[in-house]
């Protein structure tokens, strides 16, 4: 039995300098949530070639588990190309492949049965069939066994091929169905705040200005530390990973979580994010 099962992409993010770094939101988010205590599965597709290869040696050594990674000898692993502004702030172009492929049949239910919190990031994941549909058959089977849902809208605009209201509805779809929220400010914005947000926790990161949590009991705001940055990618998923890890110690329903409580998970994801931006890529920079 796993604490956290997350289902979606996992890719090799191309560096500016060429380097080949794994990655893939969902892939970032458990590695930090096993260094920060919680047990971990990965529930997605790869190609069968080397970067497939390097991507599940990558989970294994993170102390992920790979029961729910498939294998797909027709499509090549998804790719991602990041660029950096001054700033370390990242911008992406994708060359999808196995990520969209995955169907519902080669899913395995059993770590999903098993597992706490069922975890997915939206943007890759949502945009298109089969993996969308059967992203959609997992949730509704989470949340039937009663399982907490975790949701990052990880919005990637050229993923829409300029649809942004499709991209509202799918992601709108996704807080919908969640109990535990992970969105930047950007996001935040371009998806407002339906009245059904009440009822959950909310995590809302702003990069160096901080994050805000907020559920139906309370709300806080988080300083985060000053650091150098020189690469962000992959904060947000970290701050998620340390935050639901923390969730997990506490021990509490998220939206009963209170002031001190959501200060503490708060402080402790802000720290873990921030420090991460001081070294290149994604799960080399999670912080001890």
């Amino acid at each position: 039995m796993s604490d956290i099962v997350a289902l979606g992409e996992l890719l090799i993010d191309f560096a500016p300098d060429g380097t080949a770094n794994p990655g893939g939101a969902p892939c970032n988010f458990l590695a930090a949530a096993k260094k920060y205590g919680a047990s971990c599965e990965f529930i997605g597709k790869v190609g069968k070639d080397q970067y497939g290869e390097m991507l599940c040696d990558t989970l294994t050594n993170a102390g992920v588990g790979t029961n729910g990674l498939v294998w797909d000898d027709k499509h090549e692993t998804t790719k991602a190309f990041v660029t950096l502004d001054d700033n370390g702030d990242r911008s992406f172009s994708f060359l999808r492949g196995a990520d969209i492929a995955l169907e519902e049949r080669e899913i395995n239910y059993s770590i999903v049965r098993e597992c706490k919190i069922f975890h997915f990031a939206g943007s890759l994941s949502l945009t298109d069939d089969p993996c969308r549909s059967t992203l959609k058959k997992v949730v509704k089977y989470a949340k039937k066994r009663n399982k907490l849902v975790s949701f990052d809208p990880n919005l990637r605009e050229p993923l829409w091929k300029g649809d942004l209201e499709r991209a509202r509805k799918e992601l709108l779809w996704g807080l919908e169905n969640a109990d535990i929220v992970k969105m930047s400010d950007d996001e935040y914005e371009f998806l407002g705040e339906p009245d059904f947000m009440h009822n959950k926790l909310v995590m809302i990161t702003a990069g160096s200005k901080g994050a805000t949590l907020l559920n139906a009991k309370a709300r806080v705001d988080i300083a985060c530390p000053k650091v150098k940055p020189i690469d962000t990618t992959g904060a947000g998923d970290i701050f998620a990973g340390a935050a639901i890890a923390k969730i997990l110690e506490i021990g509490k329903d998220p939206a009963e979580l209170s002031e001190e409580e959501l200060k503490t998970i708060g402080e402790f994801a802000c720290m873990k994010a921030s420090l991460s931006t001081e070294k290149m890529g994604a799960i080399p920079s999670i912080p001890d």
